[in-house]
């Protein structure tokens, strides 16, 4: 049996349709989901301007995941015109409320200049943050990469900073 079999498609234009309805009255989470709708193509044609749109709608009421993807989105000119500096502006939105794989992404902008200056302590203070809260090999590189970079003083201080941000913060695994 394959998913027309089990009308999954079905099942995922009505889903889209309820989403379209919730997102128009201003729900984040159904601005999302039909932002990834439109994003994967999900019962629903595939279309980057549009899941782009939707997105920026749930970003702009604090939806951490949309700010991940709308920053990435910005990164790689998905759906939107590429702009590294409104990349990093939703990546530091996402990074602040625990969004690893945000907090991963604003360390490498950081660590190359991409959208902001240069720099070698804070790509490693979110390089440090999302490595203590994922096991992912690629943010563990990258964090003792750029953490090489750095004086004994200058780490142990980046370690604190990362001890204060996660007394106040929580993350999440995305």
């Amino acid at each position: 049996m394959n998913a027309v079999d089990l009308g999954v498609p079905k099942a995922e234009a009505e889903a889209a349709r309820w989403y379209l309805r919730a997102a128009e009255q201003g729900n984040e989470e159904a601005q999302n989901n039909l932002g990834n709708a439109y994003r994967f193509g999900r019962g629903i044609g595939k279309d980057d301007a549009e899941a782009a749109r939707w997105f920026r709608k749930a970003a702009e009421q604090g939806h951490a995941d949309a700010q991940d993807v709308l920053g990435s989105s910005y990164a790689l000119g998905r759906g939107v015109p590429k702009d590294e500096a409104e990349a990093v502006r939703w990546f530091r939105k996402a990074a602040e409320q625990g969004v690893v794989v945000s907090q991963y992404n604003l360390g490498v902008m950081y660590s190359s200049g991409m959208g902001v200056a240069k720099d070698v302590s804070e790509p490693c203070f979110w390089l440090y943050l999302g490595a203590s809260a994922s096991d992912n090999p690629r943010t563990i590189t990258e964090r003792d990469i750029v953490g090489a970079k750095l004086t004994t003083d200058e780490r142990l201080e980046i370690q604190q900073r990362c001890r204060t941000w996660a007394a106040t913060h929580t993350s999440t695994s995305n």
